[in-house]
């Protein structure tokens, strides 16, 4: 597994709550990262089916682009009684003429399940594949998973994305509602980053 020499990373993404929890998970390692937005980058097309394609894809564009490493991050809810939907599309759930709402997502998602007539607790898991790509075209995979049911209505102001409705297994709160700092120990996104800084960053 390749180490990462390097202390300056892209991260290719354009979602402001990814970017600040990667930040801060990043800032332990002595590591600073810029935005894929700030550069100015455009978005490429994410057309695999799997967290993990979509991620190289983010990677590979912005570390060729850039010229120095790039970390993505693909991520999505499935929701068990909904066949894992929305997986690799919950953005496109979220989508509007307008821009992103996760408000309408959450609520397609308790729709959805109030159709399927599954009985509670509706088991659902989050899932992040984080991706770290070299301008010569390496990589390096993990992924990370949280486990936990999907509650409503929504409870909390806290996160991003599906977080109001996601309540993770040995919490009485939701992600939306716990202190950031918990949720950064126990999440999807922490799961995976532990992989990373053990594959990457270590000895």
């Amino acid at each position: 597994m390749r180490k990462l020499t390097e202390n300056k990373l892209v991260l290719a993404s354009h979602n402001e709550g990814k970017l600040v929890e990667i930040t801060e998970l990043l800032k332990l390692f002595g590591k600073s990262v810029i935005s894929a937005g700030d550069l100015g980058f455009d978005e490429p097309p994410e057309t695999e089916n799997t967290f993990e394609g979509n991620a190289r894809i983010k990677a590979h564009y912005a570390a060729k682009t850039s010229g120095i490493p790039a970390l993505s991050d693909d991520s999505g809810l499935q929701v068990q009684a909904l066949g894992n939907a929305p997986g690799v599309y919950s953005a496109d759930w979220a989508e509007t003429p307008d821009g992103r709402d996760f408000d309408l997502a959450m609520a397609k998602v308790w729709d959805a399940l109030k159709q399927t007539n599954a009985a509670e607790p509706f088991k659902a898991r989050f899932i992040c594949v984080l991706c770290i790509a070299w301008p010569d075209g390496h990589d390096e995979i993990f992924r990370g998973t949280v486990e936990g049911s999907i509650v409503w209505p929504k409870r909390g102001a806290h996160g991003f994305g599906y977080d109001p409705i996601f309540q993770p297994i040995g919490l009485d709160q939701t992600f939306g509602e716990v202190d950031p700092t918990l949720k950064h120990e126990m999440s999807h996104r922490a799961d995976a980053f532990t992989k990373l800084t053990l594959g990457c960053f270590g000895d």
